[in-house]
């Protein structure tokens, strides 16, 4: 028997539609099985799928890219509680949601942003970086690598940041995904700049990832002196995040948009 369900596609820390990172938005009465989200997610062929289930004071949530079911993703997230909040009509504040590996998450509004609420991931030092990644990264080496749930790689001059052109296939014989980070230059209007590989994934690149700042806001904070930070995702579609380190926890702040709202039938 056939089943539908609402969608909805937004963009994700943006500063208008069209920039930041698009996100589809799935509203269920409970989770599918995984083959059918991660069918869904393969379907809709963006960087994740969120898919959420209202409990009453909270909310459920988990994502897909179009490979595999991932551990936590921020983007999926704010366009989660953009959502529930614009078109599902939730007024409790903070949002809370439920996830399937990583814990509890709240989401606040404040002053037309969404804030995220996540844990913080400071990244440790890493001296087995395999050859291959470097060759992905057009040979640039990093003044310094460091590994938690992805590699990153922290370089000295911002504009390696924005002008590397990555072999994927290279990159993706790394085995983990591959953030690259610097010091902004006096150009990008931040404290901080990024972009983040997927090889591998379903899509080469991620526009703005908010599981990334994870690790890169500690290791910010701590280079910078400083708890309040802007950072720049320096892809093609661009996006700014408002971050802050509290203890344990790292807050993100962007803006959302929606692009589309639709049904799908099961």
């Amino acid at each position: 028997m056939t089943k539908t369900f609402p969608m909805y596609q937004v963009d994700a820390f943006a500063e208008k539609l069209f920039k930041g990172n698009p996100a589809a938005v799935v509203v269920l009465d409970e989770f599918l099985p995984n083959d059918l989200m991660q069918s869904i997610a393969m379907e809709n062929n963006l960087s994740e799928t969120a898919f959420i289930v209202p409990r009453g004071k909270y909310y459920d949530i988990t994502w897909f890219t179009p490979m595999s079911e991932i551990d936590l993703c921020g983007h999926a997230t704010l366009a989660s509680a953009h959502v529930i909040f614009e078109h599902l009509g939730f007024n409790g504040d903070p949002l809370l949601l439920k996830t399937r590996k990583v814990g509890d998450l709240r989401v606040t509004r404040e002053n037309g942003m969404l804030f995220l609420d996540f844990p913080s991931r400071p990244p440790e030092k890493f001296e087995a970086l395999p050859a291959c990644v470097i060759d992905g990264l057009n040979g640039h080496k990093p003044s310094e690598v460091y590994v938690s749930r992805d590699y990153m790689l922290v370089y000295d001059d911002p504009k390696i940041i924005h002008a590397i052109k990555p072999d994927f296939k290279r990159l993706g014989e790394g085995g983990k995904f591959t953030i690259i980070t610097a010091k902004a230059g006096p150009e990008d209007n931040c404290d901080f700049i990024s972009r983040f590989f997927c090889a591998g994934d379903g899509i080469e690149e991620d526009p703005v990832t908010g599981s990334a700042h994870c690790n890169l806001i500690p290791y910010w904070a701590g280079r910078l002196g400083k708890t309040k930070m802007i950072a720049k995702q320096v892809s093609e579609r661009g996006g700014t995040l408002i971050c802050e380190l509290q203890d344990d926890r790292v807050r993100m702040g962007g803006k959302a948009f929606t692009y589309l709202e639709g049904k799908i039938s099961i």
